[in-house]
């Protein structure tokens, strides 16, 4: 059993950065993919960003590359999503999530644990 606790959510002006942290208990961190989904109000979850067990290897949506960086610290057993450059479409509940297998597949969905959420507001 893995717990995903998020935090650093808010409201910011567009254009403005956040950071959102993921929080994970258990001994498994290090051998876990990690990622972050978001769901905006009337539309389905989708895929943000994963990043690998070792931190090698990270994938974007499309819609954030070039503004969102995924990284992690499995000494300390959290994920970090460092959003930049944020936009009104950003506004969303954020999702940390974790797969056993490889964060290449978390861009299909594929996860075996979630967090509650984070709300992240940007204002126009």
């Amino acid at each position: 059993q893995v717990q995903l606790v998020e935090s650093g959510g808010g409201l910011v002006q567009a254009g403005g950065s956040l950071r959102l942290s993921c929080a994970a208990s258990g001994r498994t961190f290090s051998s876990r993919a990690m990622g972050w989904f978001r769901q905006a109000p009337g539309k389905e979850r989708e895929f943000v960003a994963a990043i690998s067990r070792s931190g090698t290897n990270t994938y974007y949506a499309d819609s954030v590359k070039g503004r969102f960086t995924i990284s992690r610290d499995n000494a300390k057993n959290t994920a970090y999503l460092q959003m930049n450059s944020l936009k009104p479409e950003d506004t969303a509940v954020y999702y940390c999530a974790t797969n056993s297998g490889s964060a290449y597949d978390m861009q299909k969905g594929t996860c075996d644990y979630w967090g509650q959420g984070t709300q992240v507001t940007v204002s126009s």
